[in-house]
């Protein structure tokens, strides 16, 4: 059975919060949860990370959950508490993946990292804003509403950002308590996400990281937001380790655009483009098994192909 709060103290002594899934003499595989989101966020049959032979371990982001928050951080700061933690855990070598605002953290830990990521994943990732990524017109176009809201408000400056947040967050508390499917009912959702928020298991799952993610303030949120932004602290084109890049065409919360830049500024690259899926991805039990297969083995998913152009 998995443990789903452990934590450690950081070089900087901070506490990081973390949780462990799957099997401890599987292949070590540490996932970076999105903005916002927490350690629970996983499948909750523990048994797909046993059955891929993984050990699947997860941590708060600095401020979400239990984790402290570390104030100002950069993405490239998550390394740091990567480090921490697989160096708690005695980990030489292992796999990164990181979904949505996880996605520029996992990138963070393939270039910064290289001597102990074996390969890394980027689900659904943003791009950075602005040069060199993608200019803010192009970051924004094709993006839900909402989450342009949630843009402009972190591009006014945390004092604007923090109160909107802390609405958000009561808000969505107040829909899951009663419907965990219609926490994005704001959003104007592909037919694809909203069949995986109808599973049983993506309901379980949002029910727990709803309450758990800002259990002490948006804090992390509002870093997550504010990180995401500005200079990630580090370069996508010198990343040298092996990286499979993965985004859905009816994205709307990220949209493709993100993930073309994405896998045309990550060298060497696998790209795998779903046509009909969103930002939840489809079929969550498989892609878990097959990115277990590319993280433990190299071995890529069926319909992954190598990059096939740069910006």
């Amino acid at each position: 059975m998995g443990e789903p709060l452990r934590t450690l103290e950081t070089p900087d002594e901070r506490t990081l919060a973390y949780a462990t899934w799957g099997d401890p003499e599987g292949f070590p595989v540490l996932g970076l949860h999105g903005t916002p989101g927490c350690r629970l966020n996983r499948w909750p049959n523990e048994d797909v990370y046993t059955r891929a032979g993984i050990w699947y371990v997860t941590h708060d982001r600095a401020g979400y959950g239990r984790s402290d928050r570390h104030h100002g951080r950069s993405v490239a700061d998550e390394v740091a508490d990567v480090a921490a933690l697989a160096d708690e855990l005695r980990l030489d070598r292992f796999g990164v993946t990181g979904g949505s605002g996880g996605g520029p953290h996992s990138l963070a830990c393939a270039a910064l990292l290289p001597e102990r990521v074996v390969r890394a994943i980027c689900v659904v990732g943003v791009a950075p804003f602005g040069a060199p990524g993608l200019e803010e017109d192009d970051w924004l176009a094709g993006m839900d509403n909402e989450n342009v809201k949630e843009v402009r408000k972190a591009l006014a400056g945390e004092d604007v950002l923090t109160p909107s947040l802390e609405t958000l967050q009561k808000q969505w508390e107040e829909r899951v308590a009663v419907d965990p499917s219609t926490v994005l009912d704001d959003f104007d959702l592909s037919e694809s996400d909203r069949a995986e928020l109808a599973r049983p298991e993506a309901q379980e799952r949002i029910r727990e990281t709803t309450f758990e993610q800002n259990v002490n303030g948006v804090g992390g949120w509002v870093d997550d937001d504010l990180a995401i932004l500005k200079p990630w602290g580090f370069d996508v084109g010198t990343i040298s380790v092996p990286v499979l890049v993965r985004y859905g065409l009816t994205d709307v919360l990220v949209p493709p655009a993100h993930g073309d830049w994405i896998a045309a500024s990550v060298p060497g690259c696998l790209v795998e483009i779903e046509t009909s899926a969103g930002h939840l991805g489809e079929n969550p039990e498989e892609q878990i098994a097959a990115d277990a297969r590319w993280l433990s083995e190299g071995i890529p998913p069926e319909g992954a192909q190598p990059q096939s152009h740069s910006l």
